[in-house]
C-alpha cells in the first residue's frame, strides 16, 4: 500500500452493542438475572471508518444517531479516532440503533437488532455531503440503510468520479417489511466499482441456489455481466474470490488464532477502501490481500472497534506471510 493520506467517505449505520450474560437464555414469560453487562459503539459506519483512520486515511462518516446518550457516545468514540463527524446527523424522534445480545453460560446467544435512527438517513443528507464525496478517493457504502439513500450516494459518487465500494447487504426496508429472498436490488447497485458481498449475499443477488466456494467464480462472473467493475466475494476461512473482466482469482485466507469474528467484515471493507483511495491504478488483487490481512487480524481480538488493526499490523502480517 503506497501513497499517503487516502480520503474516504464511509456511509453506514451506527449502533450500540449491548451484551448481557446470563446463566441461560430466558423463554417467553421467564425472568432471569443477568450476570454481566457490556455496551460499546459498533455498526458498519463507525467500525469501517475507524479502520480507514487506522490505515492512515482521512475519513468522513455519514450516518445517523438518536437524540439520546447513546448518540453522543457514538460521536465521542469516532472523534477519538480522528473521524470527521460533520455528517453524523441526529434524529430527534428516534433512538440510536441498538443490537441487544443475550449470551448464556455455554456460549449460546440470542439477539435483536433495532435499526432506530439508521432508518431516517435520507437522500438530502447525502446531498449535503456532496463536496466531501467529490473530494474523496473512495465512497464506501454499506447496504443496510434506506434504499433511496444508498442509490443517491452511488449517483453522487459516480457523478464526481469517486470510486464506489458497496457491501450490498439488504436495505432497512427489506428487513422491516419481511421482503422475499430474491427481491431485486436497484440497478444502481451494479454501478459499483467494487462489490463486496459474502458468498450467500452474492448467491441471493444472482438468484443462485448453490453457495459452495466452487460456485463463487460463476456467481462473480454474473455480477460482472450486470455491470459491476469487480466482485470480491468473501468466504470467511475459505478466503475470497476476486472476479473482474481480467479473470477470476482465489485469495486464500490467513491462518490466525480465532478469538472473535465480530469485526472481520468491517476491518476488511475499511482496509480495502483505504488501499483503493491512495490514487493511481489500483491492483485489486493486492488490495484484497491487504484487506484480508486486516480481516484476519480483527479475528484475533474481542470486540469490533477494539479489534480493528493498524496499517503497521497489517503490513507486518503480510510480510510474515511472504516469508513462509
Amino acid at each position: 500500500m503506497e501513497g499517503t493520506n487516502p480520503k474516504v467517505v464511509v456511509i453506514g449505520g451506527a449502533y450500540i452493542d449491548i451484551a448481557i450474560r446470563c446463566s441461560q437464555i430466558p423463554s417467553a414469560g421467564q425472568k432471569l438475572a443477568g450476570t454481566a453487562l457490556s455496551y460499546a459503539v459498533t455498526g458498519p459506519g463507525p467500525n469501517q471508518a475507524v479502520e480507514v483512520s487506522l490505515c492512515g486515511g482521512t475519513v468522513h462518516l455519514i450516518s445517523k444517531v438518536g437524540d439520546d446518550p447513546f448518540g453522543q457516545m457514538v460521536k465521542t468514540v469516532i472523534a477519538e479516532h480522528d473521524i470527521n463527524s460533520d455528517f453524523v446527523y441526529t434524529a430527534k424522534a428516534k433512538n440510536t440503533g441498538a443490537v441487544v445480545t443475550l449470551v448464556d453460560s455455554a456460549g449460546g446467544n440470542a439477539g435483536l437488532r433495532y435499526p432506530g435512527a439508521n432508518t431516517a438517513l435520507n437522500p438530502k443528507e447525502i446531498d449535503a455531503a456532496e463536496t466531501v464525496i467529490a473530494e474523496a478517493g473512495v465512497c464506501l457504502i454499506h447496504g443496510q440503510l434506506p434504499q433511496e439513500t444508498i442509490v443517491n450516494a452511488i449517483h453522487l459518487a459516480k457523478l464526481h468520479g469517486t470510486k464506489v465500494i458497496l457491501n450490498p447487504e439488504r436495505p432497512t426496508e427489506y428487513w422491516r417489511n419481511g421482503a422475499g429472498r430474491n427481491e431485486d436490488l436497484p440497478m444502481e447497485y451494479f454501478l459499483a466499482d467494487i462489490l463486496i458481498p459474502n458468498l450467500h449475499e452474492a448467491a441471493d443477488i444472482t438468484d443462485q441456489s448453490h453457495t459452495d466456494a466452487r460456485d463463487a467464480k460463476f456467481i462473480g462472473s454474473d455480477l460482472i455481466a450486470r455491470g459491476v467493475g469487480a466482485a470480491v466475494i468473501t468466504m470467511g476461512k475459505r478466503g475470497c474470490m476476486v472476479v473482474d473482466r481480467a479473470g477470476a482469482d482465489h485469495i486464500p485466507a490467513f491462518e490466525i488464532e480465532l478469538i472473535d469474528q465480530a469485526g472481520r467484515g468491517d476491518a476488511f471493507a475499511g482496509a480495502l477502501a483505504a488501499y483503493c483511495a491512495v490514487g493511481g491504478t489500483v491492483n485489486i488483487r493486492e488490495a484484497v490481500k491487504f484487506a484480508s490481512a486486516a480481516g484476519a487480524l480483527a479475528c484475533t481480538k474481542f470486540g469490533s472497534i477494539e479489534a480493528m488493526p493498524t496499517r503497521i499490523e497489517i503490513i507486518e502480517l503480510l510480510q510474515k506471510e511472504d516469508t513462509k
